[in-house]
């Protein structure tokens, strides 16, 4: 890259608008070469560390990616300018479930099956895909700016890291915590595989309630039950009451004949049966609901499944196998009309339990899968919590996670997929016993010559192992990678020692249970220390229909369309800006038809804001080296300059609070007002008639303020809009190219300069000349109209300072003169305006038409009163109050306050005109 230094002059140097594209790429391409981002775990200074929540490789990022990227680059990037030796970790995810759906989804549009394939051919397909997708979503990160330490990169597929999930459950294993066993799971026919808990979402539908009767046996009589899921019928084992249900006591012990089966049934009684729901009698299928399975457990009942893995139902559903379940439900309700035994349908509104990836009703279903024994595990997060070893922002999330650690179910860790982690488990298979079942014995092993040796010592020579075909959920290996990324299990390599426990997780709150806890509870077990020392936990980003972002419900938004259009900084700055409380969700404004937002085009202005102030700087330098500048004579510091190198120090200080906290929108708010309001609005405007003055010293001393106060700024903001600040400080600093503001220390705080009274005094200062603008606008003047300007106070500190900056209140008001009275005088004509104990007035006689100006005033006044009227009678109407929508009746409420202001500032204009 050129270096800075070579270029002749300011203008070269910094081109007249900031062209963010061409800017970003050349220091992301500049930052990469020069491998600042890769960290030498023994190098000095205190280690910080983050690993980047792996995206899944299933095509592109979305916004809440752009989102999770903005906030932790930004945290990395300011403990980097702490001084830490930081590191930053990318990688991506294999996301089983969702790239073999898209993968076999691809193929069926093909015609073909992975079965077709094969399994080696099929694994072929997904490291393709892999290398495609994960190609495209690191360079989405890349574009982000997120400096992180590519040499590092890792993926939850790669050699070191499917060792140490092999390692991890061995170990587990060993432990007695992995366990395989024949329970009822979550099962997705779309995927046609196991998915945990987690993986599910609930929805609410509108359904139906069948009533059906069900006969006692030898007898007319029946009993009424009530149902969600008529198909399932046909695998009843029981009909359960409530114990304590004194119309059914006598019948508990009788049996029933299972309608269209003819199968007999037992009555029993079970306290989880709900006497007031239904008809108060629950049929009882344990193969195909969570509920009954729990009763069948208690009463030791038989487990008849009747659905397939596909969703369709199977042998034990008689004159039904081979229907799709939905097609059955229809089918059986009509057997049951036909017979005479349907009451009734009543609308339903109820929960149904959906695969998360699949998108289809989960099916429970009987399957031989592996577990974890959760519990213990879980024991040790929660100690962790209560010895404050771990620690929520904001705190209110730890209550979140504590929960759910205390009610926690065995975790499901197999998958029926082809991709992924493969299960280091080898079944033994002898003459005798080819067929895997309960009683099958197996052997978990590091590799499958270790367990063909363990099998033949335990079983003999003549035997063959197969390795599991399943694969480990992708939360298992995602649970590893704040350590596995590291070099764990080797526990001893220099990247694990230095940088692990993690100093921040950052992530959002919709996937604490999902990941938070299973990182801590993998950690808990094989580390015995929290994986990270704090989690950042914030919102989501919503789309204008307040909906989460999703690539699965397509309102995502590609990060690159805003990028392309107002650069990634301006893209960072907008999403952490609109962080309002650590944990809140965050609505980005979009034109999908534009591909437009007003608040990222905000911070595209903010980020020409600060390149014009430092362009500004530069062209007046007249390409004097600003290295040579030197430090500004206190002596001669003007009001201003102190109060901005006050201002300045103050901002540091909130700065450095404000990111050491999490609370990264304020600090974005704190950096963009003291930019744009005390820095562009008011010093730049004062520094510019010093700028032009003959006076050396003075000139000098303001471009020593100026340059000090822009050098702090771009470090401050430089954790937000990396790109613009590294551009604008090598114009500034005039540095070589390989030196960068990056890895430059915080500046430091100069206390000294901190004035809180001075402050105070300069913002009635500010105050002032505000008022004097506005009296000039109301009274028609011109640009170039000169008028006098008088103020008015009892006050000597406050008169002192505006004595003081009486040049520049005659540049920044077009004053003809100024005085500074300790009494209001007798005026024949003026316009006044009044903020604390400071009168200001700006004489008009002979400057304007008082009568035109007594008439415009009149006419407000009038349509301010008009106005207020209509609202007054409005508010006063109880239909308005009652019927209007809340936000409309506060909206009325708001404008009469508003108009009740203009119409006694206009009517106290006109009071002001004397001689009226």
């Amino acid at each position: 890259m050129k270096a800075v230094s070579s270029f002749n002059n300011a203008s070269e140097m910094l081109a007249k608008v900031y062209e963010p594209v061409e800017t970003e790429a050349r220091w992301q391409k500049a930052w990469e070469e020069s491998r600042i981002f890769h960290p030498d775990p023994n190098a000095p200074g205190e280690p910080f560390s983050v690993v980047i929540p792996p995206p899944n490789v299933t095509g592109s990022l979305h916004m809440g990616h752009a989102f999770n990227s903005a906030l932790i680059d930004t945290i990395v990037r300011f403990q980097r300018l702490l001084g830490k030796n930081t590191l930053c970790l990318p990688g991506t995810d294999h996301a089983s479930i969702a790239v073999q759906t898209i993968l076999e989804r691809q193929l069926k549009e093909q015609g073909k099956s992975k079965e077709d394939l094969g399994r080696k051919g099929f694994l072929d397909l997904a490291w393709r895909w892999k290398v495609q997708s994960g190609g495209i979503i690191v360079n989405q990160m890349r574009r982000l700016g997120y400096s992180a330490d590519w040499q590092r990169e890792r993926f939850t597929l790669d050699k070191g890291l499917n060792d140490a999930v092999i390692e991890a459950f061995v170990l587990l294993h060993e432990q007695g915590l992995i366990y395989r066993g024949e329970y009822l799971v979550n099962w997705c026919p779309a995927s046609n595989s196991a998915v945990s808990d987690l993986e599910v979402e609930t929805r609410d539908v509108k359904g139906s309630l069948w009533y059906f009767r069900y006969p006692l046996k030898n007898s007319s009589a029946y009993l009424e039950i009530a149902t969600t899921r008529p198909e399932t019928l046909l695998g009843d084992v029981a009909v359960a009451v409530n114990p304590d249900d004194k119309r059914y006591k006598s019948l508990v012990g009788q049996k029933l004949i299972l309608p269209l089966v003819g199968r007999e049934i037992f009555i029993i009684a079970d306290d989880h049966v709900d006497a007031n729901f239904g008809t108060g009698c629950v049929k009882v299928t344990p193969a195909h609901d969570p509920n009954d399975f729990a009763i069948g457990m208690r009463h030791n009942l038989s487990q008849v499944t009747v659905i397939d893995k596909n969703g369709s139902m199977n042998d034990m559903a008689g004159i039904f196998a081979g229907l799709d379940r939905f097609q059955a439900r229809k089918a059986v309700v009509a057997a049951m009309e036909a017979k005479g035994l349907l009451v009734k349908i009543e609308t339903y509104q109820h929960s149904i339990p959906y695969s998360d990836r699949g998108k289809v009703p989960i099916e429970p279903l009987l399957s031989f899968q592996w577990f974890v024994n959760a519990e213990p595990l879980a024991l040790n997060c929660r100690e962790a919590l209560d010895t404050d070893h771990l620690k929520f922002v904001p705190k209110r999330w730890e209550k979140v996670y504590r929960n759910w650690l205390i009610d926690i179910r065995d975790w499901c860790i197999s998958r029926q997929l082809w991709w992924g982690h493969q299960i280091p488990v080898w079944f033994v298979i002898s003459e005798t016993n080819s067929q895997l079942n309960e009683h099958t014995p197996y052997i978990v092993a590091r590799t499958s010559v270790e367990a063909l040796e363990q099998a033949r010592e335990c079983y003999g020579d003549k035997i063959v192992i197969n390795q599991d075909e399943d694969v480990l959920d992708t939360w298992f290996s995602s649970g590893l990678w704040p350590f596995s990324t590291l070099g764990w299990p080797d526990s001893n390599s220099a990247d694990f020692q230095c940088w692990y426990p993690n100093s921040t997780l950052v992530t959002g709150f919709d996937i604490i249970f999902f990941w938070v806890a299973r990182m801590t509870m993998m950690a808990s077990s094989f580390t015995k220390k929290m994986p990270f020392k704090e989690v950042y936990i914030h919102g989501l980003v919503r789309d204008e229909n307040n909906c989460k972002m999703s690539k699965s419900m397509g309102n995502g938004i590609d990060p690159l369309v805003l990028i392309d259009r107002y650069g990634a900084d301006a893209l960072r700055f907008a999403l952490v800006w609109e962080v309002a409380g650590a944990g809140q969700d965050i609505r980005l404004d979009y034109n999908r038809n534009e591909n437009t937002s007003l608040k990222v085009e905000s911070s595209r202005n903010f980020a020409n804001k600060i390149w014009n102030a430092c362009r500004f700087t530069l062209m007046n330098l007249n390409d004097q080296n600003t290295n040579n500048l030197g430090t500004p004579d206190p002596r001669q510091l003007k009001l201003s300059d102190r109060w901005i190198l006050s201002r300045l120090a103050q901002v540091n200080i909130e700065m450095s609070e404000y990111y050491s906290s999490y609370n990264l929108g304020e600090a974005a708010k704190a950096i963009y007002e003291f930019t744009w309001n005390d820095l562009c609005d008011w010093f730049i405007e004062l520094a510019k008639r010093r700028i032009n003055s003959d006076d050396y010293t003075l000139r000098q001393t303001t471009f020593q303020v100026l340059m000090i106060v822009l050098e702090q700024i771009l470090v401050m903001l430089h954790p937000l809009m990396p790109h613009i600040t590294e551009e604008l400080w090598h114009g500034l600093m005039r540095v070589p190219a390989n030196v960068f503001l990056a890895n430059q220390p915080w500046p430091m705080i100069d206390r000294g300069a901190i004035d809180n009274l001075l402050e105070q005094q300069f913002l009635e200062f500010i105050e002032a000349i505000r008022i004097v603008r506005n009296l000039r606008t109301v009274a028609g003047l011109k640009p170039n109209q000169f008028a006098p300007v008088l103020f008015v106070t009892k006050r000597s500190d406050l008169a002192a300072v505006l004595k003081e900056s009486i040049q520049d209140i005659m540049s920044l008001t077009r004053a003809e003169l100024v005085e500074i009275l300790w009494e209001s005088p007798e005026l024949p004509s003026c316009l006044s305006g009044m903020s604390g104990e400071l009168q200001v007035l700006l004489p008009i006689d002979g400057l304007v038409d008082l009568e035109a100006l007594r008439i415009r005033l009149e006419r407000d006044l009038s349509k301010a009163n008009k106005e207020i009227l209509i609202l007054i009678n409005r508010l006063d109407n109880p239909n308005f109050i009652n019927k209007a929508p809340e936000i409309i009746v506060s909206e009325a409420k708001t404008n009469l306050e508003q108009l009740k202001i203009q119409s006694a500032v206009a009517q106290g204009r006109l009071d002001n005109i004397l001689g009226f």
